[in-house]
């Protein structure tokens, strides 16, 4: 028996790490947000929202703010189980209730702060042995002996915002000081290698037990859904998904291709991957092939987008976990509801 659900979104920027910020998102996923209330409701979970009766097309009439309030409100509304659409980061709001009466449907702030650290995090992969693309920090780089062409990209980013590929030092600092003008996302950056193949988004699942093919099958470890080709990159870069839908520009990858060495072992590469940064719910990993044909990891996202078809006019609205989860037979109702499934308690 699953308790009330009540969903948050991300209702302020996040504090600044030891000077690294990662941008708000436009909306604060109050958009998915609605997509899973919407999903949930259809597939009967007692789902407490803001509004008595929510309309499918306004986003805040399902979506409660991740504040102390937000909070308080939802858990005087009778809900147990708090859905953090959201960033979360060390000393969030949500910490208080880790020891009452609740469960959870996403990371641990101290997980999911340790992962938005892409420099540190691809570090740790690296570490661990996986294949994960060579990278340093702009502060720890000389100009005149950087190998073009290379990946310009926030320490903190999301997805591929403000990530851009430079092919000189002029071209440096001028995407340089476009950033550090913006203030988005602090004083220092990324400067990773250029991988010139195929790029691979991985969508990971934590440990549970799934309804796969219409029966329960137990996952003992993290485990991969298909891997989802990406493509019509512009400026060698996969368009952010708030300007391009993923939709257009994505695609589950064959059978035939899933089973060829490269995407195996980059699937095998990704669980482990979940396994190292501790994910309690779905990440999505981003990988492109080397020159050699291996893909490498290049980006671990924590909190993945995951808006879906449902609601009215969302039919275009899939996000690349969505699409993979397609790929075993679940809709967008049937991997909001895994996701349901992987709740957890501190």
């Amino acid at each position: 028996m699953v308790s009330k659900i009540a969903i948050f979104y991300q209702a302020s920027e996040p504090p600044a790490i030891a000077g690294l910020k990662k941008p708000l998102k436009l909306g604060g996923y109050r958009d998915s947000g609605a997509d899973i209330g919407f999903a949930l409701v259809s597939r009967r979970y007692a789902l407490v929202t803001p509004k008595l009766n929510p309309e499918p097309t306004r986003p805040d009439d399902w979506v409660f703010p991740d504040t102390a309030k937000g909070f308080e409100d939802a858990f005087g509304l009778g809900a147990r189980v708090f859905w953090l659409n959201t960033v979360l980061y060390r000393g969030h709001p949500v910490e208080v209730w880790l020891k009452r009466d609740v469960e959870f449907i996403g990371q641990s702030t101290s997980d999911a702060e340790d992962g938005d650290n892409k420099f540190l995090t691809n570090k740790r992969l690296r570490e661990a042995g996986l294949a994960v693309a060579h990278s340093n920090l702009l502060s720890e780089c000389q100009y005149g002996q950087i190998s073009f062409p290379v990946v310009l990209k926030p320490i903190r980013g999301r997805g591929s915002q403000g990530v851009v590929v430079v092919n000189s030092d002029f071209d440096l600092k001028t995407q340089l000081n476009l950033h550090i003008k913006s203030s988005l996302y602090g004083a220092d950056f990324i400067l990773e290698e250029f991988l010139p193949g195929k790029e691979l988004t991985i969508t990971v699942m934590p440990p549970g037990n799934f309804n796969i093919d219409g029966g329960s099958i137990k996952k003992a470890s993290h485990w991969a859904l298909p891997g989802v080709f990406r493509f019509n990159h512009i400026d060698g870069i996969a368009p952010y998904n708030g300007v391009v839908a993923v939709v257009n520009n994505s695609r589950v990858l064959t059978a035939a291709e899933l089973a060829e060495g490269a995407y195996a072992r980059a699937q095998l590469q990704c669980t482990l991957a979940a396994k190292i940064v501790n994910a309690k719910a779905p990440i999505r990993i981003d990988c492109r092939q080397s020159a050699d044909g291996e893909f490498k990891i290049f980006d671990l996202n924590m909190k993945p987008n995951m808006t879906g078809a449902g609601r009215p006019d969302r039919s275009d609205q899939d996000s690349l976990s969505a699409i993979a989860a397609r790929a075993i037979g679940w809709d967008y109702g049937d991997l909001i509801a895994a996701m349901v499934s992987c709740r957890w308690r501190q």
